[in-house]
């Protein structure tokens, strides 16, 4: 078959797909693409993506068959497809659920049509450990506690468990969604968030029940959380990433369910309510008694007879609630999360415990259809004062990377960006302190830090949503979860080195749509010729991903009177990209 020059992908047999990013027919590859492979890097021109172990059994969990991928493969590919990666396809995609997990005779037992395979986990030392008894034809006994040890065993084995096991139904709890919120707003489903509750539910089967819904930030993931409240109608555990996400989810239950007041309880640092629906935090849970291997906190997870555990920026989750997690796989369980991509490397863990990825939408798609906001990423290039320059030089390669992202020509950056967009409600975002700190005094704006207090985080939170305050300085604490729907500007001084997570959360602070229709920009200031300049790369490959492409500036662009500036060039250029006159972005 010979090859299409007018088709953006190839295809190879390492199991890396080269997509001509420029080509007219790449953003329909990138959507496509999005099912079943991951982007690993997104240069100017051509973007590499990578068919894994892992995209793979997402996408036959989702729904998606071999047949499926192939074909989409085919479609954008410029050359006949390698017949090796065929064969990986089908093979990888048909190990998820070759061996199923059940409850037989009063046994959970792992069965399969194959008898070797069921030999091997007999014998192999990852999954020997969980193994009771062999019954034969009729499958392996196992160990009921440790459903999860198993599940992730066999997914490092290369055949990850379809868990048909069911759950314990909890204490019954009758939840429904109001009609209209407190305020009077009319509150319906988006279809989109109709077919994650029903993607994760499967009307109560055991083909259900457990598993992660991917959702960019302002999509309504909240609203997600409590349909699947209703939909299961039982006892509920909610675990958030910091207090401030906690009584967000309270009022957003109050809002928008029927329950009552005092069925839903706090359980936090300053208060322990444990009731029929308990709202906590991944960092108490995972505090460790003074001296002691021991973390008391996690006994929340049998206090009730939790029906539904729902894992908010499920992307979070520490160690010791991996751990716990594994022990209660017979509740149903949901994760949240704007992006399944973990720093550390355990998604892996994600999907064996929480369950594979259920419904998934791409951002842009959400955009399009106007439930987030158009956006304009732009990277500012920023060069290293000569004062500086001796001292980078010299310093060991951690601290270049602070010298970088601290460089003090960032801060008059800063006052020219707002002064491009006066009177937009401001995010200034950064990871260290002093750098947040001169800009406060700067910019005359408020800072939050971790060492602010709840009280005060809220009430400047709730004087930004008034419009009291136009301009806020944070810190990594409004990474997540923070509920600031007229923010359309951030600003982003410094970050956690290459984050991809990191990235993703931030832009999200600027995704809610816009009462009247506003865009939301995105300025990343990046040092040049240093490390940072790397670690941006990195940073931005997950948006990439969703479509969102960085314009660069040099920060000499932003100066007034600089060619460009004056005379609106960056104000069309972030008009186009934010859609008015095309769709690209």
């Amino acid at each position: 078959m010979p090859s299409d020059t007018g088709r953006p992908l190839i295809v190879q047999s390492n199991h890396e797909l080269l997509l001509d990013a420029e080509h007219p027919m790449a953003e329909a590859a990138r959507e496509a693409l999005a099912g079943f492979a991951e982007l690993v890097r997104a240069p100017e021109h051509v973007h590499t993506y990578r068919l894994t172990p892992l995209t793979l059994w997402n996408a036959a969990a989702a729904g998606l068959t071999p047949a499926e991928v192939l074909a989409a493969l085919g479609r954008f590919s410029r050359y006949p497809l390698p017949a090796s990666l065929r064969a990986e396809v089908i093979d990888r995609m048909g190990r998820y659920g070759r061996v199923k997990l059940v409850r037989e005779e009063g046994e959970l037992r792992l069965v399969s049509e194959s008898r070797v395979l069921l030999e091997e986990v007999a014998r192999h030392r990852l999954t020997r450990p969980y193994v009771l008894a062999d019954r034969g034809e009729e499958g392996l006994a196992v160990h009921p506690d440790r459903r999860g040890h198993l599940k992730m065993a066999m997914t490092r084995l290369g055949y990850p468990v379809e868990d048909l096991a069911g759950y314990v139904e909890g204490a019954p709890l009758p939840v429904a969604l109001r009609d209209r919120t407190l305020a009077g707003q009319p509150l319906r489903l988006r279809p989109y968030q109709e077919a994650a509750v029903a993607r994760f539910y499967q009307e109560g089967r055991a083909t259900g029940g457990s598993g992660v819904v991917v959702l960019p930030c302002g999509a309504g993931k909240t609203v997600v959380a409590l349909a699947a409240m209703a939909a299961v109608g039982a006892q509920t555990l909610i675990l958030t990433s910091n207090v401030t996400a906690v009584r967000q989810f309270i009022r957003e239950i109050r809002d928008k369910t029927d329950l009552a007041p005092e069925l839903v309880g706090e359980y936090t640092g300053e208060m322990k309510e444990v009731r029929p629906v308990t709202v906590t935090t991944y960092q108490l849970l995972a505090r460790r008694e003074p001296g002691r291997d021991r973390f008391p906190h996690l006994a929340l997870f049998n206090r009730m007879d939790w029906g539904l555990v729902i894992y908010d920026e499920v992307h979070l989750l520490p160690a010791p609630v991996f751990r716990v997690t594994a022990e209660i796989q017979a509740r149903r369980r949901l994760g949240l999360t704007a992006t399944l991509v973990r720093e550390d490397g355990r998604e892996e863990d994600v999907f064996s415990l929480i369950g594979p990825k259920r419904y998934e939408l791409p951002w842009r798609s959400l955009e399009r259809q106007g439930h987030i906001a158009r956006a304009t990423c732009w990277e500012v290039r920023v060069p290293l004062p000569e004062a500086e320059r001796l001292a980078y030089a010299l310093a060991d390669e951690r601290s270049r990377f602070r010298l970088a992202a601290e460089n003090p020509a960032k801060l008059p950056l800063v006052e020219r960006i707002l002064a491009l967009h006066p009177g937009e409600p401001a995010l200034v975002i950064g990871q260290y302190l002093g750098q947040l700190q001169a800009l406060s005094r700067r910019l005359g704006a408020p800072l939050i830090t971790g060492q602010t207090s709840n009280r005060e985080r809220e009430a400047l939170y709730a004087r930004f949503r008034s419009g009291a305050e136009r301009v806020l300085v944070v810190s990594k604490v409004a990474n997540f979860a923070v509920d600031l729907p007229d923010a359309s500007l951030l600003i982003q001084v410094s970050g956690t080195f290459g984050s991809r997570q990191e990235e993703a959360q931030r832009l999200g602070r600027v995704l809610r749509p816009k009462a009247d229709g506003r865009a939301a920009h995105f300025y990343s200031l990046v040092t040049g010729e240093t490390r940072e300049e790397g670690f941006a790369r990195n940073r931005q490959t997950f948006l990439t991903e969703q479509g969102y492409r960085y314009r660069i500036l040099r920060a000499e662009d932003l100066e007034p009177g600089a060619t460009g500036i004056e005379s609106g060039e960056v104000r069309e250029a972030t008009r186009i990209a934010s859609g008015e006159t095309s769709g690209e972005g």
